[in-house]
């Protein structure tokens, strides 16, 4: 039995980042970029608590969807695929592995779509950190938001 595999695109910044990045980054930016991956009929996605399966449009991004990609049909068995996702939960794709620029939703999605469909996501998605960190201001944001991450971090495995 098939199964659709889609790739939801969020802005997170809500349209801000279009409109200030030139001044800020130097160049046109055209949103901060969360992804999730819907297939059998859940939005799966991850961040710093790890890997979440919601019903689609409930995560924490709402159903303020920007763009969805239908990304082809999988047969993998829904078994199967959560398995798989068990055991990127447990390695890779831990809540503590979680960085914002370097190993984020984005590259779960990448992941994840790779494993269904045999396709990896659009690169100006799994692009966006490293053009923003080539830039003056990213390298200047890239400690604080790494210091206000770890410090995110410590306070999550304090109440664990």
């Amino acid at each position: 039995m098939s199964h659709p595999v889609e790739l939801w695109l969020f802005d997170l910044s809500n349209g801000m980042a279009k409109q200030l990045s030139m001044a800020f980054v130097g160049k046109e930016i055209e949103g901060i970029w969360h992804t999730s991956v819907i297939a059998y009929g859940k939005e799966h996605f991850y961040g710093a608590e790890g890997i979440s399966h919601e019903s689609p449009g409930s995560s924490m991004v709402g159903f303020n969807t920007y763009k969805r990609f239908p990304m082809g049909e999988t047969d993998i068995p829904p078994d199967v695929f959560y398995d798989y996702l068990k055991q990127l939960g447990n390695g890779q794709f831990a809540g503590e592995n979680y960085k914002l620029f370097e190993h984020n939703c984005n590259n779960f999605s990448n992941e994840v779509c790779t494993f269904l469909v045999g396709k990896p996501i659009p690169d100006f998605i799994t692009n966006l950190p490293n053009e923003v960190l080539q830039t003056p201001f990213g390298q200047m944001i890239k400690p604080m938001i790494e210091q206000a991450q770890l410090h995110v971090t410590s306070q999550n495995q304090g109440q664990n």
